[in-house]
């Protein structure tokens, strides 16, 4: 015979679990590892504690975020690059020389060398190329507004602050022109015309008696895919064997505008069909690890941040090489190197790579490269979150608004997991049915520990009660809430997508606080229905509990709110509807 009951966790209720699935989410670990151990009794002591510390913590960071004003890089951090740094982000290959850095353009206090600007206008794209390398300084997303000012649109690339962020190109050996090269273009400004379907921006350079280099971008009418051929004459009189690279060169900092309580990730990924998808953070870099595979035939390289993802594409087949360096300060490459083979003499060899740069919308990313939708950051349930994510996207098809969307889809999960909520409910409504007669065994028995876990155990047996019975159907939902909850963070369909009213985009904090209001209110409501802790510790830190979780939801994007406030109320009333019952007698065990 057990000498200590379990613990009922049924008092929880769903606040209890709301901040399981968050624990999950903060901490990185399943909140059923958060809930249950070897011994329940210590886990009893161990929850308002844990509740607590979590719950300061979060206090603390969101008067920071509010109230302390976000320092800049440090001067020196950007003053102090040197101009080598441009020579340095070159990638280099065993007996290949770095090139010499072209000395007659200017270099910024980022390290980068400025050229002319080459202005390029789509219809869902701005982008600034530079003469110096040809990179691809400047891009705008036209389509999407930037998160700390909706009055323009994101920058995706840029070169002017602290957020360094371009794509390069260039060839490996002996002075062959590569992103450092000074290129020359007939035009300074391209624009797509009505009716026009592609863009063409050539630029070139010559190095005599070595190379011919001619660089274009092709753009193409709504599409967020930028082809970059480099077509390579020698001009030389031996054969050659050059290689292409394209990379990316940024900062580690994440952009503006990322969730708080929650850091999505910012940096650099790899995909192979032999390896998948695998992240490679700027803290691996600095240490130099090289986890990922290095050369493969297949196979594409990434840069990540919230909401959007630039990539470069290559042709499956074609044997390539990955890498990853850290330059100077916080200034990283990353790209892939591909050959272009053997050129004869006065011989021409042709490379294309797509470079994607927009959105993470999976449909779209799925058509581009095999497994690019895993650039979307649905945290550690991915195998969960995307088919939740394909059914919202389904309802919003229907209704065409993705608040409607959220809240039909909170109802068909609610309508799914009914019967284990309703078991859940239930086992509650019994607990809360014998809390006299507990209460008694607990005066009864107050100097007898062990003589008064008997009698719970024993209460338990004659009413037919399972301590676990109110915990276990909830811990089977929590992952589906933990993946909606990434679901609904990660999803750029939800920027600046607006709901009602007062809400104009879903994916920022509602600006008049009226869901959270809700939210909170429906929280001490369902405190008031569930039934009280036996620990008058634990008592107390529930009653603190909605404060907490009500200030932290005040900078959660509304969307997120919008589905805790539905599945609250939702839960209110079968929780209202089972009490009543049961008080009536009408539910039997």
């Amino acid at each position: 015979m057990l000498k200590k009951p379990l613990v009922n966790m049924a008092h929880l209720g769903d606040q209890g679990w709301l901040f399981a699935g968050f624990a999950g989410v903060i901490l990185g670990i399943p909140g059923a590892m958060i809930l249950f151990r070897e011994n329940f009794m210590k886990f009893q002591r161990i929850v308002p504690l844990v509740l607590f510390t979590l719950s300061s913590f979060m206090l603390w960071d969101a008067w920071q975020a509010s109230h302390v004003k976000k320092q800049n890089v440090p001067a020196q951090a950007t003053a102090s690059i040197p101009a080598t740094t441009a020579q340095n982000s070159v990638p280099s290959m065993a007996g290949t020389p770095l090139p010499s850095v072209t000395t007659a353009n200017a270099v910024s206090s980022e390290g980068l060398i400025h050229g002319q600007r080459i202005r390029i206008h789509t219809d869902v794209l701005d982008g600034d190329i530079d003469t110096t390398g040809g990179d691809l300084r400047s891009l705008q997303l036209i389509k999407h507004l930037a998160a700390d000012n909706d009055s323009k649109p994101v920058d995706l690339f840029q070169d002017h602050s602290s957020l360094i962020y371009v794509a390069q190109t260039g060839l490996l050996g002996d002075h062959f022109p590569n992103h450092t090269t000074t290129f020359q273009s007939s035009a300074l400004q391209y624009s797509l015309e009505p009716g026009q379907e592609e863009l063409l921006v050539p630029l070139q350079a010559i190095v005599p008696g070595v190379a011919e280099v001619t660089k274009i971008y092709h753009f193409k009418r709504g599409s967020y895919v930028i082809a970059v051929e480099t077509r390579f004459k020698n001009l030389s009189s031996s054969a050659v064997s050059p290689s292409a690279y394209f990379q990316f060169l940024r900062v580690s900092k994440a952009p503006p505008g990322d969730p708080r309580f929650v850091s999505t990730y910012t940096g650099p990924a790899i995909y192979t069909e032999a390896t998948k998808f695998q992240k490679v953070p700027f803290t691996d870099i600095d240490k130099g690890k090289k986890d990922y595979p290095v050369t493969a035939n297949n196979g594409w390289l990434a840069m990540l941040q919230h909401y959007f993802v630039s990539a470069w594409l290559p042709q499956a087949g074609v044997q390539r090489e990955f890498f990853t360096r850290k330059i100077n300060n916080d200034l990283y490459t990353s790209g892939v190197i591909l050959p272009l083979g053997s050129v004869a003499p006065q011989a021409t060899a042709d490379i294309t790579v797509p470079l994607y740069a927009g959105p993470q919308e999976g449909a779209k990313l799925k058509t581009l490269a095999p497994g690019l939708d895993l650039t979307i950051d649905y945290g550690w349930l991915t195998i969960i979150a995307m088919p939740m994510f394909s059914l919202l996207s389904w309802i919003h098809g229907l209704v065409s608004n993705w608040g409607a969307a959220i809240i039909l889809l909170t109802v068909f999960i609610k309508l799914v997991f009914f019967p284990l909520s309703a078991a859940s409910y239930k086992s509650m409504a019994k607990m809360r049915l014998v809390q006299p007669k507990m209460e008694r065994i607990r005066q009864q028995y107050a100097d007898d520990k062990a003589r008064m876990n008997q009698a719970m155990m024993e209460l338990y047996k004659t009413e037919k009660i399972n301590p676990l019975g109110g915990c276990l159907p909830m811990v089977v939902q929590i992952p589906v809430f933990i993946s909606l909850y990434w679901v609904l963070l990660g999803a750029v369909e939800l920027r600046h997508a607006p709901f009602i009213g007062w809400i104009h985009d879903l994916s920022a904090p509602d600006p008049l606080y009226i869901l959270p209001l809700i939210m909170t209110a429906s929280m001490f409501l369902q405190q008031r229905m569930s039934p009280k802790p036996a620990d008058p510790v634990q008592a107390k830190v529930m009653q603190f509990m909605p404060l907490a979780f009500s200030f932290m939801f005040f900078f959660f994007p509304a969307g997120l709110v919008l589905y805790w406030v539905v599945n609250n109320l939702l839960s209110i009333a079968q929780q209202w509807q089972i009490t009543r019952m049961m008080g009536q007698g009408g539910v039997k065990s």
